[in-house]
């Protein structure tokens, strides 16, 4: 097996969303980790935008993991295709490997649970649990509400502009996707996940 030359995390929506650009994020972002060697680790199903982003991995010739919990198996119809699929027993179990199987994070359209996903990591990244850089892909908009109000956190001093600064946004998944690898070639190693979480 050839070694993937970096492991990329994307957290997005189990369903595929009104937008069309949502869809169509969710294949640049898929063909650009596969034309780049690279490896996607996600959620495991085959519906939504999480079937969308593994099949345009794939499809460009990146590798791809799925991890999944076995409560989730029929509703999220695990995709029998991923060169690794695990099923684990819990939520906790999933994220945790999916943090440790990956360099660094990124979030695309997505509902509850790509919200939920996102924050604790980005909270592991301020906690100094982990160093691995975290992105959020603001596709057509969609974000632009969270981030008025995290910047308005900012502004009542309930957040800082050094926690803003760990999560990088954009708009062109290349440029994003391009900075967080760069930005994980330069990391520190930290402290196991699993043993923290």
């Amino acid at each position: 097996m050839t070694v993937p030359a970096f492991s990329i995390c994307v957290y997005l929506g189990s369903r595929p969303g009104e937008n069309p650009a949502f869809a169509d994020a969710a294949i640049a972002v898929g063909e650009w980790i596969g034309r780049h060697g690279g490896q996607l680790v996600y959620g495991g199903g085959r519906s939504g935008l999480m079937g969308t982003v593994a099949e345009a991995t794939r499809r460009a010739g990146g590798r791809v993991v799925g991890i999944i919990p076995q409560a989730l198996v029929d509703k999220e119809l695990a995709n029998q295709d991923c060169d690794e699929l695990h099923i684990v027993q819990t939520m906790h179990e999933r994220k945790a490997m999916m943090a440790e199987r990956c360099d660094a994070f990124l979030a695309l359209p997505g509902g509850i649970g790509t919200f939920e996903e996102l924050f604790e990591v980005w909270t592991w990244r301020q906690l100094g649990y982990h160093d691995k850089p975290l992105g959020l892909l603001d596709v057509d908009g969609y974000y632009a509400g969270l981030l008025d109000f995290l910047r308005h956190s900012v502004r009542s001093g309930l957040m800082s502009e050094w926690q803003m600064g760990l999560l990088a946004v954009g708009t062109e998944p290349d440029a994003l996707l391009r900075g967080l690898v760069e930005a994980a070639g330069t990391r520190m190693d930290t402290v196991p996940l699993r043993s923290v979480i």
